[in-house]
């Protein structure tokens, strides 16, 4: 708090009526509800749900309205409120193999058991403005929002491009899709991974201090709600050569699964619902060793929402977190665990940016004073160096 600046506390007050004003912004444009930003900005609200690391599509869309759009202050606001939170148990590993599929591509396979399914991406739009979305024949008004307004007679998609009517009948899905990297352990060619001996419970870095070299369910839970761009720019770094490996998505898929729960009273599985979840494995080759043959390795990525670009980017830093379980040297940034759990949370890492906004006045009168005090001594010992030699009588 600025409890230094004059004013004080009623100057801080002022800002919270400055910061109100600069929410609603012109009053002659209808307000945004809620409701809309869930539905209209779902992809931004995936974003605030992961990196605020609580599922709650409507508090994310929420905290993205009081925010003015800050992902970064959204995703603060939700990490605040779920400390508030009481914790009932964890629920039961979800089962992403019978995810309602809404989409599912894969780079390893053309044809893969229950097929390509492109579902809603901007991967093949054009990426040119779609000017008719500027139109405001459909407005939602009121606190609980309804259409208003004639329907649009543009023959734009919302994707920016021309509609185009399918030209074949829609196909069931599978209701069972095996995941690629399944597909290639059948064949005995992908790493095998196992719960470790005897099924601990996973770290709780919420609850628990991190310490390092750290296991890899605190490397996944870390990066789950770390910063999407801090992972994307490592996730890079391991492509342009900061790393050993080239990697091939086996399997990115986004839809819904249930979340299930053992309450203690009843000792059977209930079912709480579904989450939506965006899953990628990333499949990366490895020349073997002395004990291991050649194979392939992987990388996981899972977060809440549709948010592929966040698991593309985990599933990378994930695989190369794991160099040194495969005897690989720890060179490049995205292979160190404690430069990427330490750097890669943005709500810690505003934190300490944004406190250098806060009064360091004494400090700076220190750092001042010791500069006029350098610089005085600089200008004396050159003032000496400068004065002539003394004559001397011959």
């Amino acid at each position: 708090m600025y409890v230094a600046v004059k004013g004080g506390e009623a100057a801080i007050l002022a800002t919270h009526d400055l910061v109100a004003e600069a929410r609603r912004g012109d009053e002659n444009v209808p307000e945004l509800a809620v409701t809309q930003i869930r539905e209209q900005m779902g992809l931004a609200c995936a974003r605030v749900m992961n990196e605020g690391s609580l599922y709650d599509p409507d508090l994310a869309a929420l905290a993205l309205k009081q925010s003015q759009g800050d992902a970064i202050e959204a995703a603060f606001l939700m990490r605040a409120y779920r400390t508030t939170l009481p914790r009932f148990g964890s629920s039961e590993p979800v089962d992403t193999a019978r995810m309602a599929i809404r989409r599912r591509v894969s780079a390893t396979y053309k044809d893969l058991p229950g097929g390509q399914v492109l579902g809603p991406t901007y991967d093949y739009t054009h990426r040119l403005f779609d000017f008719s979305l500027m139109e405001e024949a459909r407005v939602m008004v009121g606190p609980d929002p309804t259409i208003s307004g004639p329907e649009s007679d543009s023959g734009a998609h919302p994707s920016g491009d021309a509609r185009v009517e399918p030209g074949h009948d829609a196909k069931p899905l599978d209701a069972f899709m095996p995941r690629v990297p399944d597909i290639l352990g059948a064949e005995g060619l992908m790493e095998e991974e196992a719960p470790p001996a005897g099924d601990p419970r996973p770290f709780d870095l919420t609850r628990e201090p991190v310490s390092f070299p750290a296991e890899r369910d605190v490397r996944l839970q870390a990066m789950a709600r770390g910063d999407e761009g801090f992972l994307l720019g490592l996730g890079y770094s391991v492509q342009r050569g900061f790393g050993g490996n080239h990697p091939f998505v086996g399997e990115v898929r986004v839809g819904e699964v249930s979340v299930e729960f053992v309450p203690e009273e009843l000792g059977f599985a209930v079912d709480l619902g579904e989450i939506t979840l965006t899953e990628c494995q990333m499949v990366n080759q490895f020349t073997g060793s002395k004990d291991v043959p050649p194979q392939f390795t992987r990388g996981y990525g899972l977060s809440f929402g549709h948010s592929e670009r966040k698991a593309m980017s985990m599933s990378l830093v994930d695989r190369a977190l794991k160099c040194r379980e495969f005897g690989e040297a720890a060179d490049y940034p995205a292979q160190q665990d404690e430069f990427v759990l330490y750097h890669s949370d943005n709500v810690e890492a505003a934190g300490f940016v944004e406190h250098l906004k806060l009064p360091h006045y004494v400090d700076f009168q220190g750092e001042l004073e010791l500069i006029r005090r350098i610089r005085r001594e600089r200008a004396e010992r050159l003032a000496r160096e400068d004065e002539p030699l003394p004559e001397v009588a011959e």
